[in-house]
């Protein structure tokens, strides 16, 4: 693989004393497992693709990347070595309530099996631990997955531009090579914007490469209509710039410039903007949220029993009567119960409040992205409390918040000690 794995620092060759130790660099391998468990993310259900692709097949794709991900984060890390952290710890809390409730075999061997499947999620996550040290390397891998993924969904529009963009999806952009949905492309592409304007102002890549990166995104962003990471993207990114404006000049100028255009563009573009954000729906459609409202009051209303509101009904398909919930936190509560609301609203109150207590620095503000971003869209949109993207961009914010681990110093070579001549002594 190119890079020896090793516990202890590397020196520089003619390093002297005083010299700070390299901790060990993460090996390449770890982006893999990081891009494995995205591809287990993306999910089975979505648009019809141009080449019919079976559900039972893309199942098989992405838990196989799972195991994958797994067999392969434990031979990079055979000696089993993790560090300790309140965000997996708790995730691993929110598997009790899912086993609980999913072992009632009413539900169903589906439930079990998601069980299982979170399992290895957070095992994976586990094992991935180590390399956890609050750099921005895996900020990168998860920039480059989701990229590849976005990718997918722009050579479907080029090569079928009707069944990139169906009637039945009302026009908006979905993935016609791998079955995508807008909410999806249009998640990555904001995460994948935000954390790329963040490692621009932050000088960790240049003005070339993140322009190749942010336009294409906006562009298919623009094309899914997606209210939800439009407005999760704004406003993450105006906390997240916030939060090194006054450690940064390169923030504030950005952050002075923005005002200005979206001022320009609120004043100029009003009308059009309204049109896009309207989708060409009706105002009293999108105040009940697209229908949501009426599956969330269903949902609330539906008689349960007492283990049924503590542990939740097993893990299940996020949908209600047949219909998506689309909301994070009613998910949980019907799939997990109170206790899994409770363990997920502690996973976004831990990860806030540590990245509140960091000083400013480029991993903080990226954190803060990520966390916003999500809580934001956990609103509209559901999967905390399953192997999901979501997670998968609060555990990259988990690791951005780790305190970097200590670099224990190599043991100094035994130099043979030469002899003193007898007169010398003298």
């Amino acid at each position: 693989m190119g890079t020896e794995l090793t516990d202890t620092a590397v020196t520089r060759p003619g390093a002297g004393a005083g010299v700070e130790p390299r901790p060990a660099r993460t090996p390449k391998a770890v982006g893999i497992v990081w891009a494995l468990l995205g591809l287990n993310t993306l999910g089975s259900a979505g648009a019809k693709t141009i080449v019919p692709l079976p559900r039972s097949l893309i199942q098989m794709a992405t838990m196989g990347a799972l195991v994958a991900a797994f067999a392969l984060a434990l031979v990079l890390n055979s000696r089993l070595r993790i560090r300790p952290s309140a965000f997996l710890f708790l995730l691993t809390l929110l598997l009790v309530p899912s086993v609980i409730a999913s072992a009632d075999l009413e539900v169903g061997l589906g439930a079990l099996f998601r069980c299982g499947r979170l399992a290895l999620f957070v095992g994976t996550l586990w094992l991935l631990s180590r390399w956890w040290d609050g750099s921005v390397t895996f900020v990168r891998h998860h920039i480059r997955m989701y990229f590849v993924a976005l990718g997918s969904a722009a050579a479907g529009l080029l090569i079928s531009p009707g069944a990139a963009m169906p009637e039945t999806y009302g026009g908006r952009l979905v993935g016609a090579l791998w079955p995508l949905t807008p909410p999806q492309i249009g998640q990555y592409a904001a995460v994948i914007i935000g954390l790329t304007v963040l490692l621009l102002l932050g000088r960790r890549t240049t003005k070339g490469s993140a322009v190749m990166v942010i336009v294409p995104s906006l562009v298919l962003l623009a094309l899914t209509h997606t209210r939800t990471a439009t407005v999760g993207l704004l406003v993450a990114l105006t906390l997240a710039i916030g939060s090194l404006v006054l450690t940064s000049a390169a923030a504030r100028r950005f952050f002075v410039w923005a005002v200005l255009v979206s001022t320009v563009a609120a004043v100029g573009f009003a009308s059009a903007l309204q049109a896009w954000f309207l989708r060409g729906q009706s105002k009293e459609y999108f105040t009940s949220l697209t229908g949501r409202a009426k599956v969330w009051d269903a949902l609330l209303s539906a008689p349960r029993t007492a283990g049924e509101q503590v542990f939740g009904m097993g893990l299940g398909d996020k949908s209600f009567g047949g219909l998506p919930i689309d909301n994070s936190w009613l998910a949980v509560y019907n799939e997990q119960g109170l206790i899994g609301v409770s363990l997920v609203a502690s996973v976004i109150v831990v990860l806030a409040g540590v990245a509140l207590l960091r000083p400013p620095s480029l991993s903080r503000a990226c954190a803060i992205f990520l966390i916003s971003y999500v809580a934001i869209s956990s609103y509209t949109e559901a999967g905390l409390g399953d192997a999901s993207p979501y997670l998968l961009h609060l555990a990259l914010a988990a690791s951005l918040l780790a305190a970097p681990a200590a670099a224990a110093p190599l043991a100094t070579a035994a130099v043979p000690r030469r002899r003193i001549p007898r007169w010398a002594r003298r």
